[in-house]
């Protein structure tokens, strides 16, 4: 997972980018409003809204209005009134100054996951025969049901979450496995070729070489 750390102190923006690569992320970091819109689109932000260039808010406006990225406002600012205008503006968090790393590492997780297409609210996903029942936790292709492991159904369920689009390696690997796979990435092509044999066509299953995979109804 990739994090924009928007921070004009370096005193603050150097330990907290160690502290977040030590986590298993990817850091960059922008000392300017100017340089945090011009980045490369990360998977979620961390915006200061005292910034020597552009103000904060307007940061976050800029970015809400182009983007749906998740963005957590990390801020001295503690007062009611300006945690509501960061929300009101589109940031998804709001925490305040000092913090413990532990916590946002978990806020940054869960604005994540927030952030991934989410099951309709009877939790049936339909793709040609194929239904994911995510309530049920059941998958039936042509109204037969596969049985599947724990990871297999939540690797599944991403996908079918999304049909026809490609879902990054990133996104899986932080939706099924979150914090608590210690392993290697690789594990996800273990559970797709698991699945392509479950679903009984491979086709079902489509390599986006270089991003991830697509769920589709094969030809």
């Amino acid at each position: 997972m990739k994090i924009l750390v928007v921070e004009d102190e370096k005193t603050i923006a150097e330990p907290l980018l160690a502290g977040l690569e030590r986590e298993g992320f990817e850091v960059e970091w922008a000392s300017t409003g100017e340089q945090a819109l011009s980045a490369a689109e990360p998977d979620v932000v961390l915006l200061d809204l005292r910034l020597p260039d552009i103000d904060g808010y307007t940061v976050c406006r800029s970015l809400r209005e182009r983007s749906q990225v998740p963005i957590i406002i990390v801020s001295s600012r503690g007062e009611e009134v300006d945690r509501v205008i960061g929300l009101e503006l589109g940031a998804d968090d709001y925490v305040v100054k000092p913090f413990g790393l532990r916590e946002l590492v978990a806020r940054i997780r869960a604005v994540s996951r927030r952030a991934l297409p989410q099951p309709p609210a009877d939790g049936r996903l339909l793709v040609g025969d194929l239904l994911v029942d995510t309530r049920a936790r059941r998958v039936l292709l042509d109204k037969r049901e596969l049985k599947l492991t724990a990871k297999e159904f939540d690797l599944l369920a991403a996908l079918a979450a999304e049909p026809g689009a490609a879902v990054t390696r990133r996104a899986l690997f932080e939706n099924v496995w979150e914090s608590h796979w210690f392993g290697s990435t690789k594990t996800i092509d273990v559970h797709v070729a698991s699945l392509r044999r479950k679903l009984g066509d491979p086709g079902w299953i489509e390599t986006v070489r270089g991003v991830g995979f697509r769920l589709r109804v094969p030809e």
